[in-house]
């Protein structure tokens, strides 16, 4: 069993990516709804689309490899420019919630190619 995520028959060259994209999902998803509470929210537009572009493609690629799928390394692939360009609009911004999501994101940009290779 696969103690690092708790998924039984998941192969173990998958674990620090399926950890690292569902961080990245929940840090995504918390970056989105503080960007939405935010005073100006049209000029967190941008941030608010990458945030949930990043999450639903982490996520997704977190099934693919927990599946053990042939498209896991091509989605991680996809799944790793979502996670930079989403590091990059969210490092831009000063706010706690984007700092932490940018940080969220280059881990999982990182894991996403180091799996994908």
């Amino acid at each position: 069993m696969n103690t690092a995520n708790n998924l039984p028959n998941t192969p173990e060259r998958y674990a620090e990516c399926i950890a690292a994209c569902h961080a990245c999902v929940l840090a995504c998803e918390g970056c989105a709804s503080a960007c939405l509470r935010e005073s100006d929210v049209t000029a967190m537009a941008r941030c608010i689309t990458l945030d949930r572009d990043c999450a639903n493609l982490c996520q997704l690629a977190a099934t693919l490899m927990a599946r053990d799928s042939e498209h896991a390394s091509a989605l991680c692939t996809l799944c790793a420019k979502a996670c930079d360009a989403c590091a990059q609009e969210c490092g831009s911004h000063k706010m706690d919630h984007c700092q932490a999501c940018a940080a969220a994101c280059k881990r999982c940009a990182d894991a996403c190619r180091a799996m994908a290779h």
